[in-house]
């Protein structure tokens, strides 16, 4: 490799393997585009955040979209097999709970990972748009699935009722990830936990005699 390819912007990566060197771009392009979205995201920024230069970022992966193609199927797939290994046991509000807690340990460190499969600066259209539509369309699928079996036999059997709570469900998830991006202090336990806490004020709450018991 060249030395102009080897470049040593930043930090620098000289004599790093080439696996490691390519999780690096990965990460910095991560950041890049969970931050400004493919459309405003720029290579010679994440270039510079991995210390390497542009070129050896179109050698690796072709081009801006080929780069944010791996990034977005990297951050989905590792979002789906979370959710897909929280689906097994009850399906009372536990399943909730140890969803959500599998999507905050994927995310751990990574929390650009959710806007890159949400990204609502793709192209409608275009490869990058269909591709970050399947990770979506699965999360979705597990998400309603918990939600029909959760619901069971209870009164929300409208399937109207189902649909709503769904969308109630989708809307959780984005706000709790995008609460955490505001505390990243925050570790996955502890956003686990805290979700836990609200949960279970809220089944208190719901359950208490009442006017709507």
């Amino acid at each position: 490799m060249s030395k102009q390819l080897d470049g040593t912007r930043g930090v620098g990566t000289k004599g790093m393997p080439r696996k490691d060197r390519e999780r690096l771009i990965l990460d910095a392009a991560a950041a890049e585009f969970g931050d400004k979205g493919w459309a405003r995201g720029s290579i010679a920024a994440v270039a510079a955040q991995a210390g390497i230069t542009k070129p050896l970022i179109y050698e690796y992966f072709g081009s801006k979209d080929g780069l944010y193609l791996t990034c977005l199927d990297r951050a989905g797939s590792g979002l789906v097999a979370a959710v897909a290994s929280a689906q097994a046991g009850p399906s009372d509000i536990t399943r909730a709970e140890r969803t959500l807690g599998a999507i905050f340990r994927a995310l751990e460190s990574r929390l650009q990972d959710w806007e890159l499969v949400y990204d609502s600066t793709l192209p409608a259209g275009s490869e990058l748009y269909a591709a970050a539509a399947v990770h979506r369309r699965e999360l979705n699928r597990m998400g309603a699935a918990g939600v029909a079996d959760f619901l069971g036999s209870s009164r929300a059997a409208d399937p109207l009722d189902a649909d709503l709570v769904t969308h109630l469900w989708y809307g959780t998830v984005s706000a709790a990830v995008a609460w955490w991006r505001h505390h990243p202090e925050q570790t996955a336990d502890e956003m686990t936990a805290r979700c836990e806490r609200i949960f279970a004020a809220l089944f208190t709450e719901a359950h208490r005699p009442g006017p709507l018991s």
